[in-house]
This record gives structure tokens, C-alpha cells and sequence, in this order.
């Protein structure tokens, strides 16, 4: 791809994902919640750390990437839990970087959890346009460099959950940012960063004695663009071991599996082909997530998570 079409279809890109989704997608987003709804914070019941690296539409230049690590557990009575989210996203000339504290309060229900949690940190924007060969020279937009543009961040959720199933709604960041502030570039500033909602549920159903099953649905809304969904069903054999299948709306299909090594250790694998006209460009994306629990489970709690 030459470099003048290259910048051409990542600008076309830049602009539908200015009018769609704009936060970074997860396929394994079941397994990695607390990037998406802060009252997630210490539904491990001890210290729970995830990494997770996406890599989207394979051999396509300037595709998107992102790594998150994300840390929470409970800190005073079971109620109070705290966390962090450390983000990084990048898409063509633009770098974005998000760092955030999650705390959260439950309220503890029986065998269930009511959870109340909010987010709070700095989103850090980096644009180098002026690298891009545009079709029209001179085009103001893309000698426009955004060196660092750091702005607030605030989000919150609520979660109520069991052992075995949950359903919440989130926004990760309400605010809404321009990433250019000069008054000649209002128009692409129009496009800035918007607030996302999430409505997630899933719930884990018996099959067999060593079989079940996890379905989940993700409701994401914008403004500016159609609702979108993800839906998903995962099976689960011997306590150990993960299969899935899930389908995007009008976005990708894909599969993923999850292997809990032991106790406190598992690795998970994503991979989701496109079924917009990318698919004729790109080899699909891929996603690795390892996770870790540290500490003493608290009596009673079963293992494994089932998410």
C-alpha cells in the first residue's frame, strides 16, 4: 500500500471511528471488566491482576493496538475495594494513554453483591498528523501535530452480581474531551472523545457435572452512532479449561479459550475475523490475556471466577 493510500485509508478510519466506537473493543471483555465498569473492583475477593494486549486487523498499517493492566482487590471488610486501570491505545498517528483509580462499595447481600464504583484519573492524547501524506497538500488537519493533550477523566458504574451470574452499567469516562482546542480546527474537535455505555450480563449454567455454560451480552451506546453488541458463549470443562465462540454486531466473529493453570494463574487467547470490508485487507485481530490472584481466598468463595 503506498503511503498516499495508506494515509488515505487511515484518515477514512480515523473518521468512522470518530462517529462509532471509540473506546477500545475486548473480545475477552468478560474475563477483563474492570477496563469497562469500576464496581467490578474486588469481585475476586483478593488481589486480582489482568494484562491483556489486542492487536486488531493483522497486516493492516496504522491497525489498532492496545494494552491494558488492570489491578483490584478488597481492602477494608469485604465492603471497600480499590483498584487501577492502566491503559495504552494506538491507532494509526494517534497514541492515547489512560491512567485510573477504581474504587468501589459493595453491599453484601447474602450470596450476592451490590456494587457501587467510580473511576477517576487523566486520559493523555498524542496525534503526529503532519507524518501523513494527505491527498490534498496543505490540508490544515494534517499539519496539526498534538504533541500531549492531557485531560480528566471521571466514570462510574454499578454491578450486582453472584457466584454464578451478574449484569451492570457503566459509562468509563463521562467526560467529554476535544482533542483540538484552536478554534480553526472546531470541526475535527467535534469529533473529540464522548462518553460510552455499558450494559453488560452474563450467567453460568450447570450442562454436566464437569461442563458448563457462560453466555454474556455487551450493550455499547454512543452518541453519534447506532447501538452496538456483543454476544458470546463460552463452555467450561473440568474447572479448567475455556472454549468460546462470540460475534460482534455487524463487526467480527471469533473464538477464544481460557487454561487456569493452577489456583492463581491463567492464560487466555482471542481471535476475531472482520465481516466489514476489512476482511479483505486484514488477517483478523488477536488478543493474549494473562491473569494472577494473590492472597487468601475468603471462606466460602469457589474457584475458579467464572468471570
Amino acid at each position: 500500500m503506498t503511503t498516499r493510500w495508506r494515509s488515505t485509508v487511515i484518515a477514512l478510519c480515523l473518521g468512522a471511528s470518530a462517529m462509532a466506537q471509540q473506546d477500545p473493543q475486548f473480545t475477552q471483555y468478560m474475563f477483563n471488566m474492570l477496563a469497562l465498569n469500576p464496581a467490578y473492583a474486588g469481585s475476586a475477593d483478593r488481589l486480582q491482576i489482568k494484562a491483556l494486549t489486542r492487536h486488531q486487523w493483522v497486516g493492516f498499517e496504522g491497525a489498532p493496538t492496545t494494552q491494558t493492566l488492570t489491578a483490584h482487590a478488597p481492602v477494608w471488610h469485604e465492603s471497600l475495594c480499590i483498584g487501577g486501570t492502566i491503559m495504552r491505545d494506538q491507532h494509526g498517528p494517534v497514541n492515547q494513554y489512560g491512567f485510573n483509580v477504581d474504587v468501589a462499595y459493595r453491599i453484601i447481600m447474602n450470596k450476592s453483591k451490590l456494587s457501587f464504583g467510580i473511576k477517576g484519573g487523566v486520559n493523555l492524547f498524542q496525534g503526529k498528523f503532519s507524518e501523513l501524506s494527505p491527498l490534498e497538500s496543505h490540508d490544515q488537519v494534517f499539519q496539526a501535530d498534538v504533541s500531549t493533550k492531557t485531560d480528566p477523566q471521571f466514570g462510574f458504574g454499578v454491578m450486582y452480581y453472584s457466584d454464578r451470574g451478574y449484569i451492570g452499567l457503566s459509562t468509563p469516562k463521562f467526560l467529554r474531551t476535544e482533542f483540538y482546542e484552536t478554534d480553526s480546527l472546531a470541526f475535527v474537535s467535534e469529533t473529540g472523545q464522548r462518553p460510552h455505555w455499558f450494559l453488560s450480563a452474563g450467567y453460568v449454567f450447570d450442562l454436566g457435572t464437569y461442563t458448563k455454560l457462560k453466555p454474556t451480552v455487551l450493550l455499547k451506546a454512543v452518541n453519534g452512532a447506532p447501538m452496538s453488541f456483543d454476544v458470546s458463549a463460552n463452555f467450561l470443562f473440568y474447572e479448567k479449561f475455556w472454549l468460546g465462540v462470540m460475534y460482534r454486531h455487524e463487526d467480527a466473529v471469533g473464538a477464544m479459550a481460557q487454561y487456569l493453570i493452577s489456583d492463581r494463574f491463567s492464560i487466555g487467547y482471542a481471535y476475531d475475523f472482520p465481516l466489514s470490508p476489512l476482511r479483505n485487507h486484514s488477517g483478523g485481530s488477536h488478543e493474549i490475556m494473562i491473569g494472577l490472584e494473590l492472597g487468601k481466598k475468603i471462606t466460602g468463595i469457589r474457584s475458579p471466577r467464572y468471570f
